[in-house]
């Protein structure tokens, strides 16, 4: 079996227009997400053999957020080539670097993320494949399981979605955003 995990940067900062794309930070909400990611990726035991990262700033501070949740031995590789990749750049550098780990994590952008996920995804949550389709947030981890023993093997509709977990799905519940409930008419006062 081999694991593929899909992590799409956290949340960047847009405070500096001088800055290239390439070179935006995370602001604070994406800085004070990865710990929680961290955590959640080693209660869960989510940890990849190896991780392809995007070389951008924004992906590099998402990678150090997380490396308290990972091994020591855990073998990283930035690549420039995921910055504006999208799902068959993903696949290509996918085999090509993977080597023989059973388990690795891709660390980009959108729309990349969401591309390649929805393309490998055949079965799972259909909750979670609906979130997938309809936004993948900053800071969104999905989990994908194949049936194959390499990675040349991996293709189109072949993942089992086990797993996609967005930052605010990691807040204590006292912190996460509610539907506001709708309004009593029969107590407004009348005008």
């Amino acid at each position: 079996m081999l694991r593929l995990y899909l992590l799409r940067h956290a949340k960047s900062s847009w405070a500096n227009p001088a800055l290239a794309d390439y070179d935006r930070p995370l602001n604070k909400r994406g800085r004070n997400d990865m710990p929680n990611l961290a955590r959640y990726m080693t209660k869960h035991n989510y940890q990849p053999e190896r991780i392809l990262c995007s070389g951008a700033m924004r992906t590099r501070q998402t990678l150090a957020g997380i490396l308290p949740g990972l091994s020591s031995d855990t073998s990283i590789q930035l690549l420039n080539a995921l910055y504006e990749g999208h799902a068959p750049d993903y696949l290509v550098l996918l085999r090509q670097y993977a080597q023989d780990s059973k388990s690795l994590m891709i660390i980009g952008h959108n729309t990349g993320m969401q591309e390649i996920a929805l393309r490998l995804i055949g079965r799972g949550s259909p909750k979670l494949i609906n979130d997938i389709e309809t936004k993948f947030p900053t800071g969104a981890l999905a989990v994908l399981d194949f049936d194959a023993e390499n990675w040349n093997e991996v293709s189109a509709q072949k993942a089992t979605l086990i797993s996609f977990i967005r930052p605010r799905d990691l807040l204590p519940p006292e912190d996460q955003v509610k539907p506001a409930e709708p309004i009593d008419k029969s107590v407004l006062p009348e005008l």
